[in-house]
């Protein structure tokens, strides 16, 4: 059983009121990594449709990461000595972290995609250990995001990070390897056990061969070797003849439509709405059924059903805002994002390595099925990870510039922010800006709202309205609130 229950009972028709501040930040919070107080305020009063198609239409127009210049390296590119060429390696792979840690942090829907499509095609670094291989595989992801699916299950098998992740890198015509077939049904596509059978995965197999040739030098990218090519006749689906690798995919797509349709809108539901997509009463799967029929029409292309979802009365249900518990990424990410305080290369390298303490490692998940999402972030193993580690980044950011605290207290606080002088409702505007619906309780609130005024509470001024947030331990009263939400239940949702 899931950590809430799905009582979302909105349709697909379109959400037509003006955006308010809490389905705004909602938007941002699903959509990318979470938004900044000036992006919220701009959204505020704009109708879901203009928003979303923009949104949409940056992720469609975003281009990938530039190449590095070891994109294209072999083993043959790196030093003789071994300690020397681990050096390099795991240099590149940190550039590499920090180039899509900042556009995980810059592109909104298209790396919230990537990253999404990144624990759906699963593969592991540690297992193909290529740097070269994990270019060109994020490359994919980011140019099919938000693309063709069917284009895209077609390029990320050809990966040489998936061929050697999954086995088909030793895929050969006369002693097939199953394992990226049954992925390709099972994870990929179809979903487990969901109208194949493993007569279809042994043809299958046989029909994926022939990718096996690797090169002389390590890290070569793979190529077709139509020696290793099985040519026989193979029977999927029902269909029978010498099928190679692009007729199998086609018949995936002709044969089983729906299945893949449903499959997937099921995924991108319980990551983009709720993680309960089998609640009691059908709702979800009414919504998912509806995203399916669009993702047919629309021949497999993705952009079609993200706009009519991100545009639906479903997604901005109240009961659909603050259901899903934050990623190790979201929580550090969100973090940045909404209180805009300044980072670099720096912090985006303590992000990534942040996540990997608390079960998140960029580029390795922890097996085939991906990280598992949810629950599974805030079990025993985890929670106390991230209050220690959000309390050392909030601490951070402090020690470099105190400033900013003061800043971001002001915006959340609106227009009025820097004269206000009751700190109850700076300290609740803050609040309800980091958290997707604020606080639980009265008493929540009202202990929240002491360790905010803790500062000036002997100084009489705030029974004198001498309070505001131009004093100088304003920003400090910022820094210790944020202390105290980092480790409040409501900070793990969005």
């Amino acid at each position: 059983m899931e950590y809430f229950v799905n009582c979302n009972s909105s349709t697909l028709a379109p959400y037509t009121t003006p955006l308010d501040a809490l389905r705004a930040a909602h938007l941002y919070r699903r959509l990318g990594f979470s938004a900044s107080v000036q992006t919220i305020n701009a959204a505020v009063g704009q109708s879901a449709e203009a928003l979303v198609d923009n949104l949409v239409d940056q992720a469609l127009a975003a281009p990938p990461i530039p190449a590095p210049v070891w994109a294209d390296w072999n083993n043959d590119n790196y030093p003789e000595d071994d300690d020397l060429a681990r050096q390099v390696r795991r240099a590149q792979q940190e550039e590499f972290e920090i180039a899509y840690g900042n556009a995980l942090l810059n592109n909104n829907l298209r790396d919230r995609l990537s990253f999404f499509w990144h624990n759906h095609f699963v593969t592991e670094i540690d297992v193909y250990r290529c740097n070269s291989f994990l270019y060109y595989y994020i490359n994919c992801l980011q140019r099919n995001a938000i693309g063709n699916f069917k284009t895209f299950v077609s390029e990320i098998g050809l990966t040489s990070a998936m061929l050697y992740y999954l086995d088909g890198a030793r895929n050969r015509g006369n002693n097939p390897n199953e394992n990226y077939a049954r992925e390709l049904y099972e994870l990929f596509t179809l979903g487990e056990g969901n109208n194949y059978t493993e007569e279809d995965i042994i043809e299958t197999a046989k029909s994926l061969s022939g990718y096996t040739n690797r090169g002389d030098v390590g890290c070569t990218q793979v190529t077709f070797n139509p020696e290793q090519f099985n040519t026989d006749n193979k029977t999927i689906f029902g269909q029978t003849g010498n099928w190679g690798y692009d007729d199998t995919i086609d018949i995936l797509f002709n044969e089983r439509p729906n299945e893949i349709a449903n499959f997937i809108c099921k995924k991108l539901y319980e990551y983009f709405i709720h993680p309960d997509s089998d609640d009691g009463t059908g709702n979800a799967q009414t919504i998912i059924t509806g995203l399916a029929a669009t993702f047919l029409a629309n021949n497999f292309e993705l952009a079609p059903v993200l706009r009519q979802l991100f545009k639906s009365q479903h997604f901005f249900d109240e009961n659909a805002i603050g259901v899903i518990i934050k990623s190790p990424f979201d929580l550090y990410l969100a973090l940045v994002k909404e209180t805009n305080f300044a980072y670099d290369d720096n912090i985006v390298q303590n992000i990534v390595d942040s996540s990997r303490l608390i079960g998140q490692e960029m580029f390795d998940p922890f097996d085939v099925a991906g990280w598992q999402r949810d629950r599974e972030w805030i079990n025993t193993n985890f929670i106390i990870g991230r209050w220690l580690t959000s309390e050392v980044f909030v601490q951070g950011f402090f020690q470099s510039n105190p400033e900013q605290f003061r800043t971001f207290g002001i915006e959340a606080t609106g227009a009025n922010g820097a004269t206000e002088t009751d700190p109850n409702i700076v300290a609740r505007a803050i609040i309800d800006k980091l958290l997707p619906k604020g606080l639980l309780t009265d008493v929540d609130y009202d202990r929240a709202i002491v360790v905010f005024r803790e500062p000036y509470e002997d100084n009489n001024v705030y029974e004198t309205g001498l309070w505001n947030m131009t004093l100088q331990d304003a920003s400090t009263q910022v820094y210790l609130l944020l202390l105290h939400l980092v480790r409040e239940p409501e900070f793990q949702l969005k």
